[in-house]
């Protein structure tokens, strides 16, 4: 694995449907390839996933046919609270979106 720097990691979060796949990671469980969003096609899935896994943001554990996939322990370690954040602040900014548009 490359080296996780703090551009890698909020760059591979920069993307809404990587955003989407942390989120639900976020509960700290394992999960398999059918727990995540379907608005793409499996290839474009398989390419975020990619992404996510060469920054240093997820872990994934192959099972028989299966793959399992967590968020790595260790970069709550490296940058405490950033991925929080990151949830928090795209949650907040999607309330603020939704809410604008009734005004």
């Amino acid at each position: 694995m490359t080296e996780v720097t703090l551009p890698r990691v909020l760059s591979a979060l920069g993307d809404p449907v990587r955003l989407q796949v942390v989120r639900v990671l976020s509960d700290g469980a394992e999960h398999l390839r059918a727990d995540f969003p379907r608005a793409v096609a499996d290839s474009t899935l398989s390419h975020h996933m990619k992404t996510l896994r060469e920054a240093g943001v997820i872990f994934s554990r192959p099972e028989g046919t299966r793959c399992y996939v967590s968020l790595r322990s260790e970069l709550d370690d490296r940058f405490p609270g950033l991925l929080r954040a990151v949830l928090d602040a795209d949650a907040n900014s999607a309330e603020a979106g939704s809410a604008s548009a009734f005004c």
